[in-house]
């Protein structure tokens, strides 16, 4: 008996309301099925690049089973969203307008405040965004800014290389006719990537599109229960789809704020408040977890193991110099520059050495690199002592600065020597590095990274400490000379 299967075409209905639609190439190349979704009337979605410390990760087979919003979830989510948020939004300067009632000041001032939260605590950017644009309050003023400078206003904040990417764009949009109005034409600036450039053209100009950070992906991989890694690039994309359809096109920044609050508010890392939660009725991690005790909201967004750091170690030596002609009796301290290249790029450090594991455990070895290098990049020989006297060398201890994808070992010594005249470096030539030599007034106010100000802070207690030490000595010596006599 022959059995013959007959394959019918299944017809697809459109509507209004619906309307068939084809998905672009890369979601389909990233294994996304190829089925007909409903469209939605609201805003377009950029796929973020993935960045290179990120790693490479395995990729997942849940990419596929994403679900789209539909038109119903979007109408539901958009205005009960909305509503949250102007009922318990946090008050932000950068929320302000600006007084000039530009929007292009408006758009720097986002730009602003969006770089300084990127990978920083909304409580520690407050001070610094209130002092940055107090000092540059518009993109002109910021374009006249040396890097120096910026890098003063910035200290502290870490990943200084957002500060300079700030200054060049600057720089660069001061040139042009006019500030890029849309979201594709802003990415085209130097240090300005999907998320910001997002940000800035909803928020300031109303364009409808996405913004997409730790707090967007929170949300939304716990909206629909997505349990794929979030940092694989096809997750990635989708959650920036997702973040498109749900954008409010009557109020695009505001929405764009309003899921980014949620995120760092109510639905937090480890302790969601969902009963407070204005989306908690359309979460399906909250459903889920309803239903099953061994389910918790807390396990959207997948748990990655992050990158292992690298480990690296320096020799750090604080120069003091003292010298013998300057009337006041000033110390000063020596610094150099870093390159304008590569990690910390263009800020100023104390002299210090990069070593192997082996020698930085070895205080020889670590002296005769830090002599080496003295020797060479400033006349400095510690064994000859020419033009120079030492008057102390002591270890102060060690210290490990964590950077986001490096350990920092540092082993820091208090290098105390005086010199009979201030003219002393000015024949040390520069082909090595930029150096200068400052008061403690100076070194105070610069702008220095977090790690160098506390390798100075060390030397500063272990000073003290000593003091403390040859006082508490001083006063034995005395009480036991006293019971002689």
């Amino acid at each position: 008996m022959l059995t013959c299967l007959i394959l019918l075409p299944i017809p697809v209905f459109k509507n209004s309301n619906f309307p068939a639609i084809t998905l672009p190439s890369f979601f389909m190349a990233s294994g996304t099925r190829s089925i007909r979704k409903r469209k939605q009337p609201e805003a377009q979605y950029h796929p973020m690049p993935m960045k290179e410390e990120e790693g490479a990760v395995l990729p997942s087979d849940c990419v596929s089973d994403i679900e789209d919003f539909s038109l119903e979830e979007t109408l539901r989510l958009r205005p009960s969203l909305l509503r949250w948020y102007d009922e318990n939004k946090r008050t932000l300067p950068w929320r302000d307008p600006p007084k000039s009632g530009s929007e292009e000041d408006r758009a720097y001032a986002v730009w602003v405040s969006e770089v300084m939260l990127q990978q920083t605590r909304v409580v520690a950017v407050i001070d610094y965004y209130n002092r940055w644009m107090k000092r540059w309050p518009t993109l002109r003023h910021l374009s006249d800014a040396t890097q120096e400078e910026v890098n003063e206003m910035w200290a502290g904040l870490g990943y200084y290389r957002r500060a300079r990417f700030l200054l060049e764009g600057a720089q660069s949009l001061v040139k042009a006719t006019e500030f890029p109005r849309t979201a594709s034409s802003l990415r085209e600036v130097r240090g300005i990537g999907s998320y910001t450039a997002g940000a800035i053209a909803s928020i300031a100009f109303n364009e409808p599109v996405p913004v997409v950070d730790g707090n967007v992906i929170r949300v939304i991989t716990r909206l629909k229960s997505i349990s794929s890694n979030p940092k694989e690039s096809a997750t990635i994309k989708a959650i920036w789809k997702l973040a498109g359809q749900a954008v409010d096109p009557s109020r695009p920044g505001d929405f764009n704020q309003a899921i980014m609050e949620l995120g760092a508010t109510l639905c937090s890392v480890t302790n969601p408040n969902c009963s407070t939660c204005p989306l908690s009725d359309q979460c399906q991690a909250f459903a889920l977890s309803k239903r099953s005790s061994s389910m918790k909201v807390t396990d959207y967004p997948l748990k990655v193991a992050k990158p292992k750091q690298k480990l690296q170690f320096a020799a750090v030596c604080v120069v003091k110099i003292l010298s013998e002609s300057d009337l006041d009796k000033i110390p000063k301290f020596l610094l150099v520059k870093r390159p304008d290249k590569g990690l910390l790029a263009g800020l100023w450090e104390f002299p210090s050495v990069l070593m192997d594991e082996e020698e930085h455990t070895d205080e020889k070895a670590r002296r005769k690199m830090i002599d080496i290098y003295l020797k060479t990049s400033f006349n400095l020989d510690i064994e000859m002592r020419n033009s120079f006297n030492l008057v102390s060398r002591k270890d102060v201890g060690k210290y490990v600065h964590v950077f986001s994808h490096i350990r920092l070992h540092m082993n820091v010594e208090l290098l105390i020597i005086s010199i009979t005249e201030t003219s002393f470096f000015e024949g040390c030539e520069e082909k090595h590095q930029t150096w200068k030599y400052v008061d403690e007034d100076s070194l105070q106010s610069m702008g220095l990274t977090s790690g160098i100000r506390k390798v100075y802070n060390m030397t500063q207690k272990f000073k003290e400490k000593n003091i403390q030490e040859s006082e508490h000595f001083r006063c034995q010596m005395k009480k036991k000379i006293k019971r002689k006599v």
